[in-house]
């Protein structure tokens, strides 16, 4: 019962800790996460309903690779976050959310693992509701079409 606390605590310092350093992003970043997981294990379920075969390691290594680096674009987004409150700090203008970027970036990533999961479990035989795609879709282009009005303001 003992270790089970000392995990329990564990947890619950390192999602604090998460939670205290992401703020507003936590969430969205929690939840890439997970769909990056999700996706992994569907798409390694499906590899052997597809034509070209069943898993390979090469492919698994770079899947494992290219999540990563959709963990990197968020960096990248909140880099930008960070350049953007800096140079509106310094001209005086205060801006309320420290994310916004990266948020966008992660919400986009989130549609495209949520459509691949979907994707995978088709491949796999399960029957998925048919109004899920065309939903995940749209949030997905609203996401898209919300940045470049955004990035249109900006110039």
């Amino acid at each position: 019962m003992n270790n089970i606390n000392t995990i329990k605590g564990l947890v619950t310092a390192i999602a604090a800790f998460l939670s205290a350093l992401l703020g507003t992003l936590y969430i969205p970043v929690l939840l890439m996460v997970l769909c990056n997981i999700i996706d992994y294990i569907t798409g390694c379920m499906a590899a052997s309903n597809r034509p070209d075969g069943g898993i390979c390691s090469y492919r698994s290594i770079r899947g494992i690779k290219k999540k990563v680096t959709m963990w990197l674009l968020v960096v990248v987004g909140a880099v930008l976050d960070q350049l953007i409150l800096y140079a509106t700090n310094t001209i005086g203008i205060n801006i309320p959310i420290k994310f916004l970027v990266a948020c966008v970036v992660a919400i986009w990533i989130i549609c495209n693992e949520i459509i691949s999961i979907l994707e995978n479990m088709i491949d796999i035989g399960i029957a998925v509701p048919t109004f899920l795609m065309p939903l995940v879709k749209n949030i997905k282009s609203q996401t898209e079409h919300i940045a470049d009005q955004k990035e249109s303001e900006d110039k």
